[in-house]
This record gives structure tokens, sequence and C-alpha cells, in this order.
């Protein structure tokens, strides 16, 4: 892959997997995950199931935390089919995040002029034959492997894989990171399997999905921001706000470093007055994990 496959500009120009520690100091062991999942938050806890047709395309639930211990929910999702993000790592697991943030910096160290000025992370815990679908994320990413096996496959970012009406909503909180998919993209993917002990970073921006492969896994997804990365977030979301009022505002791709920042400001200021409220906020919850029941997904406690 070369930079000619993304119209974002960015020092990682393409996906190249790294190595880090997380594993040998003890952070995928089953104590350890059972005892975090004990105590982390429980409106942190994102809980996904995802269907696919025969086209590839996806529908999505959500489930609640419920009330299994950790033990208990660490078993759900080994024998189910879910996908459990638990966000604000660096909240709640500072130990596992302060280890992180050594790695980033080794890692960070092999593309000159990457500078990160804001960190964030989920930590990753997911069903053996879970997947996720086509999607972007509004950051630099890098996806700390612990624990199993998975297979991600990473597209070009260009109009046709990632448009950037879709770019807009998605930035603007209009709607999730799913992005428009059809089956002949797969011929355009670049595709890495993906083991413990190590990292994997991409271009900014880059569409991707991921696979396991038959076995429960860890990952800590840890997003970062640049300057320019804010810049032009900041120049999509005003751009949502401009379409949203009947507006065609250009492409960001066509707009240098200038036009972006008046853009992030804007968008600043356009946040500060409510010029377009999350319509992800909350997410109607239809199902909290359960050990024993198909896809690990069983009722509601409040629904029995």
């Amino acid at each position: 892959m070369t930079d000619r496959r993304t119209r974002y500009p960015g020092p990682i120009a393409e996906a190249k997997d790294h190595p880090h520690t997380l594993v040998e100091q003890g952070f995928a062991e089953d104590a350890a995950l059972a005892a975090v999942l004990d105590r982390y938050p429980a409106e942190l806890f994102d809980i996904n199931l995802y269907d696919y047709d025969d086209e590839g395309q996806v529908s999505l639930r959500t489930g609640a935390r419920g009330r299994l211990s950790g033990e208990d929910l660490l078993e759900a999702i080994k024998q189910g089919r879910l996908w459990v993000n638990m966000r604000e790592v660096q909240t709640g697991w500072p130990e596992l995040w302060a280890a992180a943030m050594k790695d980033f910096a080794a890692i960070q160290a092999n593309y000159p002029g990457m500078r990160a000025v804001r960190n964030a992370g989920q930590l990753i815990l997911s069903s053996p034959k879970a997947r996720v679908p086509y999607h972007f994320d509004a950051a630099g990413v890098v996806l700390f492997h612990l624990r199993g096996r998975k297979r991600i496959f990473v597209y070009p970012g260009d109009e046709q894989h990632l448009p950037e009406r879709n770019m807009e909503q998605v930035v603007a909180r209009q709607t999730t990171e799913e992005l428009p998919y059809v089956l002949g993209f797969e011929n355009d993917a670049q595709v890495m399997d993906l083991e413990p002990g190590r990292a994997l970073t991409w271009p900014l921006y880059a569409p991707h999905r991921v696979e396991n492969l038959d076995r429960f896994c860890v990952s800590l997804s840890m997003d970062f921001q640049t300057w320019p990365s804010r810049f032009r977030n900041g120049a999509l979301f005003t751009n949502a706000v401009i379409r949203s009022r009947g507006g065609r505002p250009r492409f960001t791709d066509g707009m240098a470093t200038p036009e972006l920042a008046a853009r992030w400001a804007a968008s600043l200021a356009l946040k500060k007055v409510g010029a377009m409220r999350s319509k992800i906020a909350n997410f109607e919850r239809d199902f909290e994990p359960e050990v024993g029941v198909a896809d690990g997904a069983g009722q509601l406690t409040a629904a029995r």
C-alpha cells in the first residue's frame, strides 16, 4: 500500500505491525480480565452483536452490562458472539494505560512528524467468531493485540471507499462509524493477521473491518489525535452543519491547512451552541450477557 491509496495526508502511509510488551506484563490473563470486569463502570461498556447478510450488510444489536460477575461475564464472551468495548481505559484501568503509553511512544518514534496531542483507548474483549463491520475511525489508531488471533482488512481512503459525506455524519455523531460497503471492496483490501504481542497501525481514516479467527480475543484500541487530524475533524463537523442547512461545502481534501484550521475553529463555536445534536448518544439495549445461551445474549434483567 502506498500513500496514493488515501487522499488524507499523514505520517502513516501503510498498514504495518510493531512489537509491544503488554502480553508479557499479564494484562490479558483470565484473572486480570475478570478482576477488571468486576470493577469497570457499567456506563463505559458497549456490548454489541453484529449480524450480516449474504452481501455483507450489517445490523446491530446493543446490550447492557447486566448482573454477571466478572468471571461469568468473561465466560459469556468466550462462549458467545459478543463484541465488548470498555471505553476510557485511561481511567478504567490506569495500570494498563500507563504501560500502553510507553509502547505507544516507541511506535510513534517510527513515524517522523507524528505528534499525538491526545490519546484515548478502549479495551476490546470479543468472542471467537465475532466480526466488526466495515467502518472508519475519526482518529489515528494503534491496535495493540494481546490474546487470540485477528484478521484485519484495511481499504483505500479514496472517495469510493470512504465517502466524505458519510465521514461528516460520523464526526457529527449523526450515525455510527459504519460506512457503505459492497463485496467488491475485498479486491482492494490489504489483509493482515495479528498475533498477540503485535500492534497494528494504518493510515488516518483508512476504512477497515475485523474478523476473529476462532479464538477469544483481547485488544487495546488506542485512538490518537494530532493537530492536523483535529483540524480536519473540525472541518468535517462544520461541513456537516453547513450541509444540514442546505449548503454545499467543499470537501476537506481540497482545503489547505489555514482553511482547515478556520473550519476547526468554527466547529468549536458550533458545538458550543448545539448546532448539531448527537443522534447516537443513547441506544436501546435489548439484551445482556448470559452464560450458556445462544450468542451469549440473554434477556434484560428488567424483562424477567
